[in-house]
């Protein structure tokens, strides 16, 4: 069993606000040492094929693809260690807010669910309806790495399973999958465990919990691998306490008058590492979107086309799709239903060229944001925290 270290966990007593324990230096050490290899690897073999390139002058499909695979593989690192940079600062303010996780989590499945089905993996859920008390965007950031690493890591399909421990109640999360094929599990020569399980994502997964009070619990045998995540502010039937639907319902319905309130928080880059399409045919336009969300941390992509952003999330959903409104029309509306159906809280923001008041997907009758490519430096971070935030 693996239990990481306690010294980035938050006292389970400690007031909304208060500031995440400082990290382990050694612990830190070793993932810093984790990222390089996990950058340089990759990096590595796409400049022995790009040498190659030069030389010969050709390159054929098949060394094309293993070059973007390995930049990709390198930026998914630098991206993962963005993400566990700001986790070390030990700066972070945790706010406490009234968290449903049973929709949050299942939320977080239907929109990974197209990349899911792509990869042929199964997730079979028994989920029972929790409610805690956490910090929405980091919980939000916990789920998504918990699917990343378990995505990249098993053979077999994903059970979930969210119920309360025996008193005192604490909601539990358990995540099982075989990190080794079916027919290779008793294999004695396959006794060591797979890189997949203890790469950066893990890295993400165990530090983001730590630093949420939540202690992970890895267990690793047989080739199977079960992780366990107990929350401990679980909330009971308590009279006089809000329910989780009031509090977000009331918040859109005042917030689509007042972006302004959507601004950054103390929690510096909530929504790091949240995945963000921008679709554009001009140049200069990505360019000026990408500058104005810059500084939240999100990983961003880019597409030319609604046919060629149709075909990007047909392997997987982003958490949000920024686009220019002259590419409005049938292909649109195709993708926009469709992504609808599946994640009906999804995140769609239409930059228009003219003069246009910046209006939250609660205020328009289509559920559209939109704001003025004048407006995107002031008001375009406001608009996708709350956008991003709404599902949660």
């Amino acid at each position: 069993m693996s239990i990481p270290p306690s010294t980035t966990t938050v006292s389970a007593n400690s007031a909304a606000n208060d500031v995440a324990g400082e990290p382990s230096p050694v612990q830190w050490t070793e993932i810093v040492q984790q990222l390089g290899a996990e950058i340089a690897g990759p990096l590595s073999s796409a400049l022995e094929r790009i040498h190659d390139l030069v030389s010969t002058g050709q390159i054929d499909r098949q060394n094309l693809r293993a070059l973007r695979e390995s930049v990709s593989q390198a930026r998914e690192a630098g991206m993962l260690g963005q993400q566990l940079a700001r986790l070390a600062s030990g700066r972070l303010k945790l706010s406490r807010e009234r968290m449903h996780l049973t929709q949050v989590l299942r939320g977080v499945l239907a929109q990974r669910s197209r990349e899911t089905q792509a990869r042929g993996i199964q997730v079979r859920q028994i989920l029972k309806p929790v409610e805690i008390m956490a910090d929405g965007s980091l919980l939000f950031a916990l789920l998504n790495a918990l699917m990343d690493w378990a995505l990249a890591s098993t053979h077999s399909s994903i059970d979930l399973r969210l119920d309360l421990t025996p008193w005192p109640a604490k909601a539990r999360l358990v995540c099982r999958f075989a990190h080794r094929s079916l027919d290779l599990i008793d294999d004695p020569r396959f006794n060591e465990l797979p890189l997949a399980l203890n790469s950066l994502a893990w890295r993400l997964v165990e530090q983001t919990a730590l630093t949420m009070n939540v202690l992970p619990l890895r267990e690793d045998e047989a080739g199977i691998t079960v992780l366990t995540l107990e929350f401990p502010q679980t909330i009971g039937d308590e009279p006089g306490v809000a329910t989780a639907d009031q509090e977000p319902g009331r918040e859109q319905s005042q917030s689509s008058e007042r972006v302004a309130e959507f601004q950054l928080s103390n929690n510096s880059k909530p929504l790091a590492g949240s995945h963000v399409l921008i679709i554009s045919e001009r140049r200069e336009l990505r360019a000026q979107i990408q500058a104005a969300m810059q500084h939240m941390g999100l990983i961003i992509d880019l597409a030319g086309s609604m046919a060629e952003a149709a075909q990007f999330c047909l392997e997987g959903l982003p958490h949000g799709i920024v686009f220019e409104s002259a590419l409005r029309g049938d292909d649109f509306d195709q993708l926009f239903a469709d992504v609808m159906r599946e994640v009906p809280d999804f995140c769609f923001i239409e930059v228009l060229d003219e003069q246009h008041l910046t209006q939250l997907s609660t205020a328009t009758a289509d559920g559209l944001a939109r704001i003025s490519r004048l407006h995107l430096n002031d008001a375009l971070s406001s608009v996708l925290m709350f956008e991003l935030s709404k599902g949660l």
